[in-house]
């Protein structure tokens, strides 16, 4: 049995990218895994000031939600983000939680095997390769780690657009696969 994380960034209700979170949750369930699912929605992340305290002793100076996110990934085994693709690019909220995630760099951690789900209007194949460039600049910091798939939908701009794609039952696959 693996523990998976599963981090949504998207702050919509009826969010697409959430909806393939949940099902690759689903699917990491049913194959037996631990599975703890995060939004993002209604937690306070507040930006990294890049004051490198962190470094120095393990933990950002600000005490908000992060910590407790950071210690999940930390104890993971797997990681899995779920982002909406905004401008051709994760979300803000995204980038913002790597960045605080900072304090991490210097600690031991146990995930491996990082995933991405993907969500945008636009159906284009390049439209998540600066999301996944972006996540992959994270996942360079930890040596030890891989990024072990990218799902991405397109097509779904509107909440819930995403009901019924077959792309769904692609993420409760991937999740079992893990």
């Amino acid at each position: 049995m693996k523990k998976v994380v599963v981090i949504s960034t998207s702050l919509r209700p009826g969010s697409n990218s959430h909806a393939l979170a949940e099902q690759f949750a689903r699917g990491a369930e049913a194959a037996g895994h631990q599975v703890e699912l995060i939004t993002l929605r209604g937690k306070e992340i507040r930006f990294c000031v890049g004051c490198l305290a962190c470094q120095q002793t393990g933990a950002c100076v600000f005490k908000d939600d992060v910590p407790a996110i950071m210690e999940s990934v930390l104890n993971a085994d797997v990681v899995c983000w779920a982002t909406p693709i905004y401008y051709y690019e994760m979300s803000g909220q995204m980038k913002t939680l790597i960045d605080r995630m900072n304090a991490m760099y210097a600690k031991d951690y146990r995930f491996r095997d990082i995933y991405l789900l993907t969500t945008a209007a636009e159906e284009e194949m390049f439209v998540p390769q600066r999301a996944e460039s972006g996540l992959q600049g994270w996942i360079d910091c930890y040596g030890k780690s891989a990024l072990k798939g990218h799902l991405f939908c397109g097509g779904v701009g509107g909440p819930g657009e995403i009901a019924g794609n077959a792309k769904l039952q692609e993420a409760y696959e991937m999740g079992k696969k893990v």
